[in-house]
């Protein structure tokens, strides 16, 4: 997707919305929202607006993905750990907030790094390449990214972290999360509609870009992988192995996933930068979404099954762990 978007040029809004056509038909006859129990409005309505929270973030997240690259985008999802960070500040118990705060400051150190570009070889301090050559790849990052170009992916991972917590306060029950989710892809693509005529609109008439070129992997690849497979991977993951997205562990089995990608497509990569990056961010998501435990308690208790990412203190409060 990402060398799709950058090679052709194609609009990004315009894209996302032609995978997303697919994709909700695809959710609608797996799922079959109409069928069964009847859905009641406290959960349909939340559903519809989550589905303009997720427009909202495809849109960040297509443009943050073309501006930024896949690596600093995949990363960025994490930033959405700052709203447990807001709700365990407010709601949380006072006596641990100075490990949230130092935990939002980790994260956003890593965010920093990120975005002066630690994690690829050209800008990375850990490369090994001549001066000359470091210096001619460092011109074209820096004016192909920018300082305001990361806040992009940024502003997606907090809405993506948004629309995690309405799913979750909606139904707490799987089977009808799905049906949900299928009411909420459908509503994205239909939010999502009049965005893309606007950009076909407005690309075409100011003499831009605006044909949309096929390419079937790309298609696919997003369809299949970064839609739907996606969602069902996240959801067993949740259920049966407690791995929360934002998680240490999350971040962790991500971060294997993004090091193969990234060697097998031959990207922009340094691996020293973005083992560091990843540990300043893994650091600071813990300490964040730490569990409050005293000091007498040595065990964890029955119902947390997740070794403190799921029993956090969170339950208590408004928002639900992310």
């Amino acid at each position: 997707m990402y060398r799709y978007l950058n090679q052709t040029g194609a609009p990004v809004v315009l894209f996302l919305f032609c995978c997303l056509v697919p994709s909700s038909i695809i959710f609608l006859i797996l799922q079959k929202p109409w069928k069964g129990r009847a859905l009641s409005n406290q959960q349909i309505v939340p559903s519809l607006i989550n589905g303009l929270i997720t427009a909202l973030y495809f849109i960040l997240w297509g443009k943050g993905l073309k501006s930024c690259g896949p690596l600093r985008a995949i990363l960025s999802e994490y930033s959405g750990a700052v709203l447990g960070v807001l709700s365990g500040v407010l709601y949380g118990r006072r006596g641990h907030v100075w490990k949230k705060v130092g935990g939002l400051i980790a994260m956003l150190v890593a965010l920093f790094f990120l975005s002066q570009g630690w994690a690829t070889s050209s800008l990375s301090p850990f490369s090994t390449k001549d001066s000359t050559e470091i210096k001619e790849e460092e011109v074209q990052t820096e004016q192909a990214l920018g300082m305001m170009g990361m806040m992009i992916p940024v502003f997606a991972g907090i809405l993506s972290a948004l629309r995690r917590v309405i799913a979750r306060r909606v139904s707490l029950k799987n089977q009808q999360k799905k049906r949900l989710h299928a009411i909420t892809i459908t509503s994205a693509t239909c939010f999502l509609f009049p965005v893309a005529m606007w950009d076909l609109i407005i690309g075409s008439s100011s003499g831009k870009t605006s044909e949309l070129p096929f390419s079937a992997w790309a298609f696919l690849s997003t369809i299949v992988f970064g839609i739907i497979l996606i969602f069902y991977v996240d959801n067993i993951a949740e259920e049966r192995l407690h791995m929360v997205f934002s998680s240490p562990r999350h971040l962790m089995v991500a971060g294997v996933c993004i090091i193969v990608m990234e060697l097998a497509y031959e990207m922009d990569f340094s691996l020293p930068g973005f083992i560091v990056c990843c540990l300043v961010l893994g650091f600071g998501i813990f300490e964040a979404t730490s569990l409050e435990r005293s000091k007498k308690d040595s065990s964890l208790k029955p119902e947390d099954p997740s070794n403190g990412i799921l029993g956090n203190d969170f339950d208590t409060s408004p928002i639900l762990p992310i």
